[in-house]
């Protein structure tokens, strides 16, 4: 790819894709919200630009300088887990509105922006989570969280409806991933999932739009 924008791009897997493709000499758009964020990846040499998709201000399309871009790959990584519940605690109003906000409406913000603003074949990938499939869930923990990556994953199948033909879109789970989100005792390095998704998105075709793929390319049941 040679011209690519990560949304949520100032640590973790944002920050790895970011460092990644400026290895391989991809031009690099990459967003922060806080003035770290920002200068890390000016340090990998990306075009930095402060972006909060949580603010609706902040977030419009006046805000931020994609016209005329034109973006061969766009990966929205921006997201927060939440309280970290075990059954059906109720969360506050506030730890709602901050959870759905970031993942969901975030998204929803940023999404009709990139409408005009794609390479033609371009890839476009949220990152979601394995905990957003209904298919294949198997407990409640962290039932918000879950509940912000189901409706992700709905968000990006609607987005597959629409630039059907002009974009690949699909969701990722991008594997339980040694990040300040996954902790510690994760069982994945960031630079692995970084690289098994970026090879997953180099492999996409026509078919594969509007699905929900694990890290490897493995399909995922909604």
């Amino acid at each position: 790819m040679k011209n690519v924008l990560i949304v949520g791009a100032s640590r973790g897997i944002g920050l790895e894709f970011v460092r990644q493709y400026r290895a391989d000499g991809a031009r690099v758009t990459g967003t922060a919200r806080s003035d770290d964020g920002l200068a890390r990846l000016q340090a990998l040499g990306a075009q930095a630009v402060r972006l909060d998709v949580a603010d609706a201000a902040g977030a419009s399309g006046r805000a931020w300088p994609i016209d005329g871009e034109a973006f061969d790959g766009v990966v929205i990584n921006a997201g927060v887990y939440g309280p970290r519940t075990q059954g059906l605690q109720t969360p506050t109003a506030d730890e709602f509105d901050a959870v759905m906000h970031t993942n969901v409406l975030g998204a929803m913000r940023v999404l009709p922006q990139l409408d005009g603003a794609l390479a033609p074949g371009a890839t476009l990938a949220v990152i979601s989570s394995g905990m957003g499939s209904i298919g294949q869930r198997g407990n409640a923990s962290g039932w918000l969280y879950r509940a912000s990556k189901a409706a992700l994953n709905s968000v990006l199948k609607d987005a597959s409806l629409v630039l059907a033909g002009r974009a690949i879109c699909i969701a990722f789970h991008p594997g339980w991933v040694r990040t300040d989100m996954g902790g510690a005792g994760a069982d994945m390095d960031v630079k692995d999932a970084v690289a098994d998704m970026r090879r997953t998105l180099a492999g996409l075709g026509s078919d594969d739009n509007g699905t929900f793929r694990n890290h490897d390319g493995a399909v995922i049941p909604w």
